[in-house]
Order: structure tokens, then sequence, then C-alpha cells
């Protein structure tokens, strides 16, 4: 069974390269286009590596990064900040295992993702 991504990226041309990138090196991607329903899948499932943009409708990328930091069931999980703005990605840095700022490649998510994952 390939690892669990959550890609919680609102801009759709986004989410989708960034789905393609890491389809391509053997994750299970699953795209969530808002806050609140980030929060309604992270509450039923703990991915192995989650994509997060900062700027999301309803509920913000930093309140969904406090709630993920703060519960045990996603000790394990890699979190990957992605934003336009290099002030916040400083801001979240300490709270994140990595941040990528827009524009993000797909190569760039590639490497990254493809070294992160877990061996089979």
């Amino acid at each position: 069974m390939s690892a669990l991504a959550f890609i919680i990226e609102d801009d759709q041309d986004l989410s989708t390269i960034f789905s393609d990138a890491l389809e391509s090196v053997g994750y299970q991607v699953e795209q969530i286009k808002d806050g609140l329903s980030a929060q309604q899948r992270l509450s039923e499932d703990v991915p192995f590596l989650i994509l997060l943009d900062m700027h999301l409708p309803h509920i913000s990328g930093a309140d969904l990064l406090a709630k993920i930091k703060a519960d045990k069931r996603f000790e394990n999980t890699t979190v990957i900040l992605t934003t336009a703005d290099a002030r916040m990605a400083e801001a979240y840095e300490p709270m994140a295992d990595f941040v990528m700022v827009k524009p993000i490649s797909f190569v760039q998510l590639r490497d990254l993702t493809s070294r992160l994952k877990p061996r089979q």
C-alpha cells in the first residue's frame, strides 16, 4: 500500500501539479480544497504526508497547522507548508518539517517527496 498524502490547497491548478508530482513517486494522493474539509478529513485519517497551503478558505493553514501539531496522532506525519508569502514562511518554519515558497515546481516537489517516502 502506498503512503497517503493530503494536498490541502485551494488553487486547483497548483493542487493538480502537486498531485501529479506526488503520484509520480508513488504516493496515494487526496486533494482537499479548503480548511473546513481538511479539518474533517484529518479527524478521520492520518496521512503520511501533508502539503499545507497557508491561505485557505474557512479555516487558515496556520490554524490547521496548530491543530496538527497539537494532536499526537500526527507525530509521524511530515508537514510541508506552501506559501507565496516569504515572511509567513519564515514565521511558521519552526512548526513545519519543510517550508516551500511558491512558485514550487513539479521537479522540486517530486524530488523532495521522493526522499521523504517510506521505504517499502
